[in-house]
């Protein structure tokens, strides 16, 4: 059986807290285990979580702050350690090979591990796969940040009753499917339209156009809210969003289910969570919506009915 949920690892911005490590999220979908931005304490805050080295199947970096990235070198380390018998493949900033370099090797350890190097130069698709595409979008910060986009392909849902009306049953259902018509039945007489799941992270950034084109028509959005609404300047001055930016972006992006996360150490957890949710709502969001506490494992809805 398919499981796609979101694991949160993290969800502070600069400064970890008492309730909050820095970041990470772990992405299940299906076979594959996406990591992105392992902030410091990240290999930890797996264990914790129920997380392994061979669940892992690739690492995408938005940038290289540290609260995005300095876990990168713990979580190489013990896939090695682990000797994950898979490719692990490693998606950053192409103007930060320096800083990733630096982290794969920044200390001694026996290499196990065949780790692939993709970096990102430009917006654009970075990987397909039967199960997906994976494509970048270049965000607004002060360093060179992107955002990430996985898109499922979509397929035909199958109609019990249809296919009973005109009699195709048990293994006639795969050939239908197969060969797009079985004994002068069209597949699209016994099977619906099926929209592919969507999925978008969109880490550090002010309001602008990759944001949007992350999010568009998405299932599930994990979004940064740095901030609250009264402290925009400070938001847009340093490269964030706050609450009310990203349910605004959320709303108009059709998103299905938001997740907000990378807040600031001036907001104290667990009480600020209700403010950031108000918020988020005031500027229009009206889907499902979650406030992202460290550890919190949040499923990916369910496919959307067809379209």
């Amino acid at each position: 059986m398919s499981v796609r949920e979101l694991v949160v690892l993290g969800t502070a911005s600069q400064v970890p807290t008492r309730h909050r490590n820095h970041n990470g999220y772990f992405l299940r979908w299906d076979s594959e285990g996406i990591l992105f931005d392992p902030g410091e304490g990240t290999q930890r805050q797996m264990v914790r979580a129920g997380v392994a080295a061979h669940d892992l199947t690739r690492l995408c970096v938005t940038h290289f702050h540290g609260d995005h990235s300095l876990g990168l070198a713990g979580v190489i380390q013990r896939i090695n350690l682990d000797r994950v018998p898979h490719l692990v493949t490693a998606h950053f900033p192409a103007s930060g090979q320096r800083f990733f370099d630096r982290l794969r090797y920044a200390t001694a350890y026996r290499e196990t591990v065949q780790l692939h190097e993709e970096p990102v130069r430009s917006s654009g698709a970075l990987a397909t796969t039967p199960a997906f595409t994976l494509t970048a979008r270049k965000l607004s910060h002060p360093v060179e940040s992107y955002g990430y986009r996985l898109v499922e392909p979509d397929g035909r849902r199958m109609l019990p009753d249809r296919l009973a009306a005109h009699g195709i049953t048990g293994p006639d259902i795969g050939r239908l499917q197969r060969a797009g018509e079985l004994r002068g039945v069209p597949l699209t007489e016994v099977s619906e339209h099926r929209p592919g799941q969507r999925f978008a992270f969109v880490m550090d950034t002010r309001l602008c156009d990759g944001a949007y084109e992350l999010a568009d028509g998405c299932d599930m959005l994990v979004i940064e809210a740095t901030f609250l609404d009264e402290d925009a300047g400070l938001a847009k001055e340093y490269g964030h969003l706050t609450a009310g930016q990203a349910g605004r972006i959320a709303a108009v992006s059709g998103v299905r289910h938001l997740v907000l996360t990378h807040f600031s150490q001036r907001y104290s957890a667990p009480e600020a969570a209700e403010v950031f949710a108000a918020q988020a709502r005031a500027a229009g969001f009206e889907g499902e919506l979650t406030v992202a506490r460290d550890l919190l494992r949040v499923p990916v809805p369910k496919r959307a009915a067809s379209g």
